[in-house]
């Protein structure tokens, strides 16, 4: 079985973080899961491969931004919020803002339902 842990909230670390956050489909990945509720990986669409999109949400769980939790053959993503903002004050939602003024990551969409 795969895996799906995040690093401790102390271990997450700011130049990772900023360097996952720097692509323009993670962060449109951020900004859906921004609301604070969980989806599964298939209701997320982008305009790249599934296996790049699976990559992405790897490279976020990975840096500590999202968690994931596996039922059955399903994967299911959550932004870790609270985490981010007791590491980092005030970050994400800085970044979330700037997005959506630049319109970044608003090519990743989410799909009504799973995939």
């Amino acid at each position: 079985m795969p895996d799906h842990s995040s690093p401790a909230d102390s271990e997450i670390a700011l130049p990772r973080l900023l360097g996952v956050l720097s692509d323009p489909t993670r962060l449109g990945i951020v900004r859906i899961l921004s609301d604070g509720a969980e989806r599964g990986w298939g209701q997320f669409s982008a305009p790249v491969a599934k296996s790049t999109l699976s990559h992405h949400l790897k490279m976020l769980r990975e840096a500590g931004v999202t968690q994931t939790r596996q039922e059955g053959t399903r994967c299911y993503v959550k932004l870790r919020r609270d985490a981010l903002e007791a590491r980092f004050p005030g970050l994400l939602p800085a970044l979330l803002s700037a997005a959506v003024s630049d319109n970044i990551g608003d090519h990743v969409t989410e799909r009504d339902e799973p995939a």
